[in-house]
């Protein structure tokens, strides 16, 4: 019997302390259609979700106590996935479909993603279905300029759900979303009031699903037209507090088809020259000798192995890489890129 069929998505939950992460889980957990989740949650430096509503449900829901989620850790986290399959094999606890992972709010969500990408036990078992960030409306545009981590959080984000909108006016709200659409262009953007919480908003992110029929990779390689203009709000250029001026998008094509050795050669010396302020690659390659395409994602130093699409999809047979940098302009890039044409 397998015990490790690769069918469970996980959704990271992900947003700084108290953008309203804990109210919009515990809706969650209370919603009458969550009987086929399973949850893990941290309380390192706040609260967290309220205890009487952890002992009142099943084993599914798991508390990590041993500190940061996202620091220290992360083998933790890979035995409480691991251990979730075998309890749900033996009949221990009923079965689950999903899990929702809430990180605390001081978390960096890349440590997450590194570990659901290079544990070989959890990419036979899980999937990645994507990160969602709560943004805290009252408190968004401060919590920008002040903690780098939160803009990390955005970067990232498959959605960003915005909180306690309706403790905000209409001004406030409009120049934080073009704050978020500025750091993160393509990530949907859902308003959540209190008791107007956004439950199925958790599904079908599918950031990385390249064998999901419903996956497209056209909108997952998708950002803003304008995004190279550089525009930016005079006042925001001139605040050293302002980390997102320091976060970049831009995508590089080449119509060449590229050889294995010339793209590991590239992205070994992205990794190895830009570590941790490439945050995030992804991008469809056409491989030299191959005819259906090739799709690559990395985080920071870490790549995913090659996945191979059954077919491109569509005419456009060019090779297209989009990256999310912090503190590298795509110049700098492109340099590097030469060595594809």
């Amino acid at each position: 019997m397998n015990l490790f069929p690769k069918t469970i998505p996980i959704t990271v939950l992900t947003g700084f302390l108290g953008s309203g992460k804990t109210t919009l889980l515990s809706e969650f957990v209370r919603s009458e259609n969550v009987n086929d989740v399973a949850f893990i949650i941290n309380e390192f430096g706040e609260v967290g979700l309220d205890h009487h509503l952890i002992d009142s449900t099943d084993e599914t829901i798991l508390e990590l106590q041993n500190g940061c989620i996202c620091c220290s850790i992360q083998e933790d986290l890979k035995s409480t996935l691991l251990s979730l399959l075998t309890k749900m094999e033996k009949g221990l606890i009923r079965k689950f479909n999903r899990v929702i992972i809430e990180t605390t709010g001081l978390a960096d969500p890349v440590p997450i993603i590194h570990t659901l990408m290079t544990s070989i036990d959890l990419v036979r078992a899980y999937i990645q279905d994507g990160i969602i960030t709560i943004v805290d409306v009252v408190n968004g545009d401060q919590t920008f300029n002040n903690h780098l981590e939160s803009i990390k959080q955005v970067t990232f984000a498959d959605k960003v759900i915005l909180s306690k909108v309706d403790l905000g006016n209409k001004i406030v709200i409009e120049k934080l979303i073009k704050r978020i659409r500025k750091i993160n262009p393509k990530a949907p953007i859902t308003l959540s009031k209190k008791n107007q919480l956004p439950i199925k908003e958790f599904y079908g992110l599918n950031d990385y699903q390249p064998n999901n029929e419903l996956w497209n990779v056209r909108q997952w390689l998708s950002e803003e037209k304008n995004k190279d203009k550089h525009v930016h709000d005079h006042k925001h250029h001139h605040d050293k507090n302002s980390h997102d001026e320091n976060i970049k998008s831009f995508s590089l094509v080449t119509h060449k088809p590229i050889s294995i050795t010339s793209l590991n050669f590239f992205l070994e010396l992205v990794s190895s020259q830009m570590g941790q302020n490439m945050l995030r690659i992804k991008g469809i390659i056409n491989v030299e000798g191959e005819i259906r395409p090739a799709i690559i994602h990395g985080v920071q130093h870490i790549f995913h192995p090659l996945e191979w699409l059954e077919k491109w999809p569509d005419e456009d047979f060019s090779s297209r890489l989009v990256f999310i940098t912090n503190k590298i302009e795509k110049s700098v890039v492109e340099q590097f890129f030469k060595i594809l044409e």
